[in-house]
């Protein structure tokens, strides 16, 4: 017996991409002290089968027919040794640095592939786990396919982990657990077993064919809006290798930015717009007179449907894109803290714009439809093949002025804003585990570049990745220097 489901235009738009070297492949790494009985590979193994059963994209394959028309596939474990032994198929043992684990990652062949969405890989020495050391040092490295899932989930997974790990259920307790997952899976509709996509969740919209024209020509304005002339300089003929550049501000300044974002009415993620916006501006001062425009994923998960019939996996694919557009200019007169302050609460105005505004969903549809299709001329063009009849769905509808004269939109890069990651991870559910170190990312196309946000574990994390073949290296250090200048400038004094 299996199952199947068709990829909707969100999951399509990120498997094509990620065919050939695995990009957007994400990865979570937690580094933390705990006991060695908490990453014995038997317990862990048992977790990670319970947790795959719990969310079968994470065991499930990709079968493909069509540039339009790919399909998860899964096959439920008929029992537990099948969960088992799947489950340990998936799992690996290291000893490395936890840097080497990463970049071997990041960098290396593809850890992922049709056949494996998701892979645990569990970093620490076998001499300590051998001995009666009450506690080790240990790396985990949870990988998935970002077509099935986002951060949302991923973080989301790493909690639940975590604290079916270190929970005072001996073996036994969790083969029965895992009998019990079996048994519940038994009784869910077949068809209901795997996750719906984004685009099946989203309420439906009502209307005939005016109202899906509106929709078409709202999508069209909007982005018509997006103005941006700012761009890192690139350069090329080397093969990707990405880097990340990682800074971790301790408790009690994190506590100093936190309030110093509230004193000014926003948040650290709006903060950080504002941030990269100066540090472009402080590094590159070419064409002033064009704005900077940076792009960051929206949760969409808040908007769909809410339906308890459903499969209740979080594991599923649930992001649409949102831009901020700010000056790059900086004023040659005034408090420029006036001006750093100014331009996080506009960042602030446009995210809760984009957020709230009542085409969201039709928005959402759009893009998802207009970054699946280039997706799947892309596609054709990496195989070789002829690109397909251009439909009178996907045909876009006529824009006012000549192309020529209308301004440039290129995205000066993109961040990814997490939040307060300590109101996902709930530590005191796992005591017998201590993590302390976070970071996050995925494989990158050649060129890609990505800045993260977040607070973990009472402190502000802010990360930099990016393909160092891909840009001018002087440019993006000198960025990054200007990164943190800027934070310790504006938000630290």
């Amino acid at each position: 017996m299996y199952l199947e489901r068709r990829m909707g235009d969100t999951e399509l738009s990120y498997y094509l991409p990620s065919r050939g070297d695995g990009v957007n492949d994400m990865y979570l790494h937690l580094g933390c002290r705990t006991h060695p009985l908490n990453v014995a590979r038997a317990r862990v193994c048992l977790v990670w089968a319970i947790l795959r059963l719990k969310h079968p994209l994470l065991a499930s394959k990709v079968y493909t027919h069509d540039y339009d028309h790919v399909n998860f596939t899964y096959v439920p474990p008929r029992n537990a040794l099948e969960a088992v032994f799947s489950a340990d198929l998936n799992l690996e043992y290291r000893n490395q640095t936890s840097r080497k684990l990463v970049d071997s990652y990041l960098n290396g062949p593809r850890t992922l592939s049709d056949d494996r969405l998701s892979y645990l890989m569990v970093n620490t020495a076998p001499a300590l786990l051998s001995q009666s050391a009450s506690e080790v040092d240990c790396d985990f490295l949870i990988c998935a396919a970002h077509f099935i899932g986002d951060g949302m989930a991923l973080h989301q997974f790493a909690n639940d982990f975590f604290a079916l790990l270190c929970s005072q259920n001996i073996l036994s307790d969790l083969y029965d657990l895992l009998d019990t997952e079996l048994l519940n899976r038994q009784n869910v509709q077949l068809k209901q077993m795997l996750p719906m996509s984004l685009e099946d969740r989203l309420p439906t919209t009502s209307g005939g064919p005016l109202k899906h024209l509106a929709s078409r020509v709202d999508y069209q304005r909007s982005q018509g809006k997006l103005i941006g002339g700012q761009a890192f300089p690139k350069q090329s003929g080397k093969l990707r290798n990405t880097v990340v550049h990682n800074v971790c501000i301790d408790t009690a300044r994190t506590k100093v930015i936190l309030k110093k974002c509230k004193e000014n009415g926003v948040s650290v993620s709006s903060a950080l717009f504002a941030v990269c916006n100066i540090a472009w501006a402080r590094t590159q001062y070419k064409t002033p007179e064009l704005p900077s425009m940076m792009y960051s994923a929206l949760n969409i998960r808040p908007s769909l449907i809410q339906n308890p019939s459903l499969h209740d996996s979080y594991w599923f694919l649930a992001i649409g894109f949102f831009n901020v557009v700010l000056p790059s200019f900086i004023p040659t007169s005034g408090d420029l803290a006036t001006t750093f302050w100014h331009r996080s609460r506009e960042a602030k105005k446009q995210s809760a714009l984009a957020m709230k505004s009542p085409m969201l969903i039709s928005r959402c549809r759009q893009m998802a439809s207009e970054r699946s299709e280039r997706a799947q001329a892309w596609g054709r063009m990496d195989d070789g093949n002829p690109p397909a009849a251009t439909s009178k769905k996907s045909a876009k509808l006529p824009l006012f002025g000549k192309a020529s004269e209308r301004p440039p939109s290129t995205a000066l890069m993109g961040l990814s804003l997490l939040g307060n990651l300590d109101s996902i991870y709930k530590h005191a559910t796992y005591p017998t585990i201590q993590l302390h170190t976070l970071t996050t990312g995925s494989r990158q196309r050649s060129g890609g570049m990505l800045l993260f946000g977040y607070t973990f574990v009472g402190k502000l994390w802010v990360s930099l990745g990016y393909d160092e073949n891909g840009f001018q290296k002087d440019v993006v250090e000198s960025f990054w220097k200007n990164v943190l200048g800027t934070i310790d400038e504006f938000m630290l004094h």
